[in-house]
């Protein structure tokens, strides 16, 4: 019966797109089409379906049937869910990925579900992606099966597709309907992706922006990538090319990279090179960095140049009262705190060095 039901349920929908196929207005859809997106990195992966409704239906094991399973139209003998309603539901990586740890190219594919009655289900990526749900699915043209494991959720009336987990180098996405949730990772190589990006990049017209250069370094120092090629990239920036200056960031940078590589002196001697092209906030905010490294006393050095090469300046007394603070000094500190306030010249900051007034009069750390 159930069978029956569903092929007039087929032919129906059938009937509809032909004669609807010479109609000319938009009329709406029973199960209503969306799309989701989400972004890992600068990797778009997007899903795109129709939602059907529960209605009060019994769906799983009835109106979706476990297992693969002859429809009785089209040229499936042994299909799975289409995974939604009408047309394929589809999905789309704009770079290569991994789902469930399996490879799989750039591209849209067609999005299939095998379920079972046991908790486990297996998610299916097709080649076709033009088909009318799965009454023509061809296992040959599968891209990609793998087996996940289902979840039993708060009710869903409307079938659902969302990522409700993303980290900086993956996303869950989720199908989500009646009580149940079918949960897949896809992993992004990011690093390898943005930086394969940046040396296409770096042959047009963002290659004649020292910016770029200093940019594409400073990614690859942070993202475990070829030292060899950031120090080549952040060189660029700083000479040999019309665009290149010195300045203090991309001296920084070359002096990370190097301490990176094991160059710990010829880091030293460039930082210091470096902080002779520095803002009086660059050399602070560099005091800052180097107290969060736990090199206290060297932050104090940078802290006490800085106020000798700006004097009577408020941000070099809070430099000072950071210094003293990481050292522990905490009357030292408050010394040169309240010098800053009487030379703060805006509210915002002004605020900012009461609150911490306040934690150096009660012998707390202001870092």
């Amino acid at each position: 019966m159930m069978q029956n039901n569903l092929i007039k349920f087929v032919l129906c929908a059938v009937l509809s797109v032909s004669s609807n196929s010479f109609a000319q207005l938009n009329t709406p859809r029973g199960s209503q089409r969306a799309t989701v997106t989400q972004r890992v990195g600068t990797t778009d992966i997007s899903i795109d379906y129709s939602r059907p409704s529960v209605n009060g239906r019994e769906i799983w094991g009835q109106l979706v049937p476990y297992g693969m399973n002859n429809l009785g139209f089209g040229t499936s003998t042994a299909a799975p869910w289409r995974a939604g309603a009408d047309e394929n539901t589809t999905i789309t990586f704009a770079n290569d990925v991994k789902i469930e740890g399996k490879s799989i190219k750039a591209g849209t594919y067609g999005l299939h579900i095998e379920v079972k009655p046991d908790d486990k289900a297996t998610l299916i990526l097709s080649n076709d992606t033009k088909a009318w749900g799965s009454f023509f699915y061809d296992p040959s043209h599968d891209a990609l099966r793998a087996d996940i494991i289902t979840k039993t959720v708060p009710h869903r009336e409307l079938l659902t597709f969302e990522f409700n987990t993303v980290t900086p180098n993956s996303a869950i996405a989720s199908l989500v309907w009646e009580k149940k949730e079918f949960p897949f990772t896809i992993e992004v190589d990011v690093p390898s992706i943005v930086l394969n990006d940046f040396r296409e990049q770096l042959t047009g017209q963002s290659g004649f922006l020292r910016q770029s250069w200093e940019q594409a370094a400073n990614f690859a120092l942070n993202n475990g990538a070829n030292l060899d090629e950031a120090l080549g990239w952040i060189n660029n920036g700083i000479e040999g090319q019309f665009y290149s200056q010195k300045t203090f960031a991309n001296l920084q940078i070359k002096s990370q990279i190097l301490d990176k590589m094991g160059k710990a002196t010829e880091a030293a001697a460039l930082m210091d090179e470096a902080l002779q092209l520095a803002t009086i906030f660059e050399v602070h905010q560099y005091g800052r960095i180097l107290i969060a490294q736990g090199k206290k006393d060297k932050a104090l050095q940078v802290f006490k140049m800085n106020a000798e090469k700006h004097k009577n300046t408020w941000p070099v007394d809070v430099g000072l009262a950071r210094g003293y603070s990481a050292l522990g000094d905490y009357k030292k500190a408050l010394k040169h705190l309240k010098i800053a306030m009487t030379r703060v010249p805006d509210e915002a900051n002004k605020v900012a060095i009461e609150s911490n007034l306040a934690k150096l009069e009660k012998g707390e750390d202001i870092n």
